[in-house]
């Protein structure tokens, strides 16, 4: 059998390792102790309300793509070219405010949606 190896401060080998083991075991029980401490988030309860909330958020963010650059098109071609006979120039200045204002009316309609919804989890969550 061989001697235990020794350091250069004279200590053996075998008893660093088991200072080692020792430091492990109280960083275990330190982990555990942490781990029991912080409560866990349980995600699952607002699973419902995250799933309505990315659902509005797409909706509103399709309505924004497609309607204003659609009502811009349709409106110029349509309604300021063909109906009321203006010039390119002038169907251009329009449809850009018809586009605009579209803008605004989608924001104003997402703004009064996520605020209701919001005033409506809070009192869900009051109630309980």
């Amino acid at each position: 059998m061989r001697p235990p190896f020794r350091r250069a401060s004279g200590r053996p080998e075998a008893s660093v390792a088991r200072g080692a083991e020792g430091a492990a075991a109280a960083m275990e029980r330190y982990d555990e102790a942490v781990l029991k401490a912080v409560p866990v988030p349980d995600f699952r309860q607002n699973e419902g309300s995250l799933t309505s909330t990315l659902r509005t958020l797409l909706f509103f963010t399709a309505l924004m793509i497609t309607l204003p650059v659609g009502l811009y098109f349709s409106s110029k071609a349509y309604v300021f070219e063909g109906t009321l006979g203006m010039s390119d120039r002038d169907s251009y200045f329009y449809a850009a405010i018809v586009a605009v204002v579209t803008v605004h009316v989608v924001l104003a309609l997402f703004v009064y949606v996520a605020w209701n919804e919001g005033s409506r989890q809070w009192r869900e969550g009051k109630q309980d």
